[in-house]
């Protein structure tokens, strides 16, 4: 009579020791590449930062060294000699309403996908998401041509409707799934207290999806403060309207006549500063925002 052979603990633990050493290898590897991103992510900001306190003959003599004094006359420089300051308001009024008119369309066209049923809801809802797969430059010249037959070529009127219109196919998909992860039965209690659909919309559904508004919100947010390639297009000529980009990229060129780093670098910080406040106050609120539809 035989018997299998059972494992024993020590057999079991010689097993489980190449698995562990395994891991911490790839948890070594993983840790290490993040530590290297990070690292050539956050050097750049931080030299950018110190070498907009320098002067320029500090800049060129030791790129690498700290200031002597912190010159903040460069900040000012920037902000009023090169229009900074003009520039960044353009922005902030441009991407506030952009922003604003791309979360009111792509949450009440997201909540009709996800709660509502209607003949053509995937087809029109495939429309929607399909837009993602055209880049901008594709249609920059039939763009150009339809803002200027409308009349709102050089306009922030225009530049807000172009922004909005790119921004709504990522926001309906984004929204869309996370509306549907929502219970329905809150739904139903709401409509049987009497709740209407648009009250239903903006009193329980909407602030149930905070968090997924916040962190698309966010997304668009930093996609349009960053945009250059549409400012430059639809808004030419009349430099009062400008946007950020336009502003730094022209401060840029001049910088290859006259000189004056420590403006451009200024002028750079005051256009990074917006982005990473915007980060750092709402990075809990955006890991809510991309986890809560799995945990729900």
């Amino acid at each position: 009579m035989t018997t299998l052979d059972q494992p024993t603990a020590t057999s079991v633990v010689s097993q489980d020791r190449p698995l562990r050493r395994e891991l911490g290898v790839a948890n070594a590897l993983s840790h290490g590449f993040l530590l290297l991103w990070g690292l050539l992510t956050v050097l750049p900001l931080l030299w950018m930062f110190i070498s907009s306190f320098k002067t320029n003959g500090e800049i060129l003599a030791d790129p690498w060294g700290l200031p002597g004094a912190l010159h903040l006359d460069n900040w000012a420089r920037a902000w009023t000699g090169a229009h900074i300051g003009r520039y960044f308001l353009n922005s902030l009024v441009v991407v506030t309403g952009s922003v604003s008119l791309t979360m009111l369309m792509g949450a009440t066209a997201a909540y009709v996908f996800a709660r509502y049923e209607f003949r053509g809801r995937q087809v029109v809802y495939y429309l929607f998401v399909g837009g993602l797969m055209f880049p901008v430059f594709l249609a920059l010249v039939p763009l150009f041509f339809v803002v200027r037959n409308a009349g709102l070529f050089n306009t922030w009127l225009g530049l807000i409707l172009v922004y909005a219109a790119y921004s709504l196919p990522f926001t309906v998909f984004f929204l869309t799934a996370f509306f549907r992860t929502l219970p329905t039965s809150v739904a139903e209690a709401a409509l049987v207290d009497g709740c209407g659909h648009f009250r239903l919309f903006l009193r329980v559904m909407l602030p149930m999806a905070r968090p997924a508004m916040i962190s698309v919100a966010i997304f668009n947010f930093l996609s349009h403060w960053n945009q250059f390639l549409l400012p430059q297009v639809l808004l030419q000529g009349d430099e009062s309207k400008w946007m950020l980009a336009q502003g730094l990229f022209a401060l840029s060129v001049s910088q290859g006549y006259a000189g004056d780093y420590a403006r451009l670098f200024a002028g750079l910080s005051i256009a990074v500063l917006p982005v990473l406040a915007v980060y750092v106050a709402f990075q809990r609120q955006v890991q809510a925002g991309l986890t809560a539809g799995q945990l729900k």
